[in-house]
């Protein structure tokens, strides 16, 4: 393995960490306040950083080995362009929710 590609994986495995401790205190936020605002905020960050992240790696990895066939390979980036797009629905509804 190059340098690069060791980069890459320690960038990635940093912004899912920064992502699932960011996702936790909103949902820490939505359990003290009951909000569900927050509910909305924290499922959004931790589907846009760390389940997309970690979805994203073992599907590169899984490719790269072979273990997976390459044919996959679009059908793998759809499902995880769509759940970035989840995540940032859930910002979003989470931003334009008004209380009950």
């Amino acid at each position: 393995m190059n340098a690069l590609y060791i980069t890459i994986v320690g960038v990635s495995f940093a912004s899912t960490v920064v992502g699932l401790f960011i996702g936790y205190h909103a949902y820490r936020g939505f359990r003290r306040h009951q909000s569900t605002a927050m509910q909305y905020l924290s499922a959004g960050l931790i589907l846009l950083t760390a389940v997309t992240y970690t979805a994203a790696f073992a599907g590169s990895a899984l490719l790269r080995y072979g273990v997976i066939d390459g044919t996959l390979r679009q059908p793998f980036t759809l499902t995880v362009r769509l759940l970035q797009l989840a995540g940032l629905l859930c910002i979003a509804y989470s931003l334009y929710r008004r209380p009950s």
